[in-house]
């Protein structure tokens, strides 16, 4: 389709990418509501037990959007990368690049799968924390809007990933040594303003910590740094994502070799 956006070939690639994912839905459900549970029971019970309240909450309750942080990050990369190194890896990834689509598309409907996918796996994250503690939202548009930026962001980044990958050892490298240990050191579990002034200087530089605070804010009306510098930071971080991803597509940069 020239001149316009191809928004069959989007939703052919969406559709296709969302089909595998309701395929394993129970197993989608379940995971996420067992592995939030075993938080709960570790950090609310264990740890909770210790702490009673941080800046006026309860660290039941506190911990919720670091809880839903962790996992929609981790999800959207995971889900992203694997979607596209897939037809890299049998070959498929060649129909692709000779169909009538442009890098923008292509992203699109991979991202925009890998993103809904995460987005799904944050409400019933929320959902099974509801369970256990009061979960009190001030500002749900800011709450959504967060969740939908940081979906999409870190679904960007899986694609990046997915794209540099070579092996399925490389394509788990990044997200286990690299996202998981800034999740938790961004804040997930604690307020930075917890930490002695040094380490508080030296968090400043972890983008995590950026996204968690904005995120945290929506739900309790407190954050570590300005909501305004969380929303700048993201959608840096997005804009950085998309022209990487214009690079690659331009250059063949690992999908025409």
């Amino acid at each position: 389709m020239s001149g316009g956006i191809n928004f069959g070939a989007i939703r052919a690639i969406y559709l296709f990418e969302m089909s595998r994912f309701f395929r394993t839905l129970g197993q989608s459900f379940v995971s996420p509501v067992i592995s939030t549970s075993l938080y709960f029971v570790v950090f609310g019970a264990a740890i909770g037990s210790r702490i009673d309240q941080v800046e006026g909450v309860s660290y039941g309750a506190f911990i919720v959007p670091g809880l839903v942080m962790l996992s929609v990050i981790t999800q959207a990369i995971s889900n992203a990368s694997f979607g596209i190194y897939f037809p890299k890896f049998i070959g498929t990834i060649y129909e692709l690049l000779s169909a009538p689509v442009n890098f923008l598309e292509i992203v699109a409907g991979y991202v925009g799968a890998a993103a809904t996918k995460a987005l799904f796996i944050g409400a019933v994250i929320l959902g099974t924390a509801a369970l256990f503690v009061e979960v009190q939202i001030l500002h749900p548009f800011a709450m959504l809007a967060f969740l939908v930026l940081t979906c999409v962001s870190f679904a960007l980044l899986g694609f990046i990933i997915g794209i540099w990958a070579e092996n399925f050892e490389q394509l788990q490298l990044v997200p286990l040594l690299v996202v998981t240990p800034l999740v938790f050191l961004g804040g997930s579990f604690y307020s930075i303003s917890m930490l002695p002034e040094t380490w508080q200087t030296i968090a400043l530089f972890n983008p995590v910590v950026y996204l968690i605070s904005g995120f945290r804010w929506s739900f309790f009306g407190m954050a570590d740094v300005p909501v305004g510098l969380s929303l700048l930071a993201i959608a840096g971080f997005t804009a950085l994502c998309l022209t990487v991803l214009w690079w690659i597509f331009r250059t063949g940069w690992r999908i025409r070799t």
